[in-house]
C-alpha cells in the first residue's frame, strides 16, 4: 500500500483538484485508491460529491478520538475510490493534540489499520492543507513521498524550497525514508511566455522530478468541483480529463522504477 501526500503550502496551485483527478483516474484504471481529505476546508470531499451532513466520520475522529480510519472511509460515486473526508472540526485538530506525545504519528498510527491491507488498497493519496501544519507533518509521517502541484507562474519556484526544507527535516526527525513523488506544474498556459519559462526553471533545477505531463488552465476543471464530480468525468472528453488521465499514466509508469 503507497502513501503518497499532495502537499503545497501555497494556496490555489491545484493541490487538491490533482488529488481527487489522480485518485480518480486511477481508480477508472481499476486501482483500489483511498484518498484522505486533511484539508479543514474539506474542498476534496465536497469535490466528490459529500455534502457536510454526511460526513459522519471524518479525519477529526480518526485522529483525534482514534476512530478506526476504515470506519470512516466511504465509497465514492467512483468505482473503487474511497474517501475519508473532513469537515471545519479539523482545523481545531492542532490544539487538541497539544498534550499528545504522539501527536505527528496519529496518522501513521491509523493507517496500519489491518481492514485496510485486507481490502487491497494498493494508493492511499492525503491531499494536505496549504500550510506547513501539524496535519501537514501528521501526513508527511504516514506517507513515503510527498507528490508537490507548482502552478505555473512567477512565485511558484520561491515557496518550494521551504517545502523541500520541510521534508527534509522530517526525514531526519522521524528517521523515515520520506522522499518526493515528483512536481507536477499545473494551469499551464503553452501561449504564456512566463509559463515556458517557469518549466524550464523548474526543470533545470529539479530535473526528473518533474513530470512531462502538464496540466493544462482549464475553465472546465475548475467547475467540475461545484457538481462534486472529478473533472475527468464531468468533463471526460476535455483537455483538463486528458491531461489528468496522461497524469495518472505517467505516475503508473513511475511506480515501475
Amino acid at each position: 500500500m503507497r502513501v503518497i501526500s499532495l502537499a503545497n503550502q501555497k494556496g490555489g496551485v491545484g493541490k487538491t483538484t490533482t488529488a481527487i483527478n489522480l485518485a480518480a483516474a486511477l481508480a477508472d484504471k481499476g486501482h483500489k485508491v483511498l484518498l484522505i481529505d486533511l484539508d479543514p476546508q474539506g474542498n476534496a470531499s465536497t469535490g466528490l460529491g459529500l455534502s457536510a451532513p454526511d460526513r459522519k466520520l471524518t479525519t477529526y475522529d480518526v485522529l483525534v478520538d482514534d476512530v478506526e480510519i476504515s470506519k470512516a472511509a466511504v465509497l465514492t460515486e467512483v468505482p473503487n475510490l474511497w474517501l475519508v473526508p473532513s469537515t471545519t472540526d479539523l482545523s481545531s485538530a492542532d490544539v487538541d493534540l497539544i498534550e499528545d506525545k504522539s501527536r505527528v504519528l496519529k496518522l501513521k498510527n491509523a493507517l496500519q489499520d489491518p481492514v485496510l491491507v485486507k481490502e487491497n488498497f494498493e494508493f492511499v493519496f492525503i491531499d494536505c492543507p496549504p500550510s506547513l501544519s501539524l496535519l501537514t507533518v501528521n501526513a508527511f509521517a504516514a506517507s513515503q513521498s510527498v507528490f508537490i502541484p507548482l502552478q505555473a507562474e512567477f512565485f511558484a519556484l520561491e515557496g518550494l524550497s521551504q517545502l523541500l526544507l520541510t521534508i527534509r527535516n522530517v526525514r531526519e526527525t522521524l528517521g523515515s525514508n520520506l522522499k518526493v513523488e515528483g512536481v507536477l506544474l499545473t494551469m499551464f498556459d503553452r501561449r504564456n511566455r512566463l509559463a515556458q519559462q517557469v518549466e524550464k526553471d523548474a526543470r533545470e533545477n529539479l530535473g526528473e522530478l518533474v513530470y512531462e505531463t502538464l496540466i493544462p488552465r482549464n475553465v472546465r476543471v475548475s467547475e467540475a468541483p461545484s457538481f462534486g464530480q472529478a473533472a475527468i468525468h464531468y468533463d471526460k472528453y476535455g483537455k483538463g480529463a486528458a491531461g489528468y488521465f496522461a497524469l495518472a499514466s505517467e505516475f503508473l509508469q513511475r511506480q515501475k522504477r
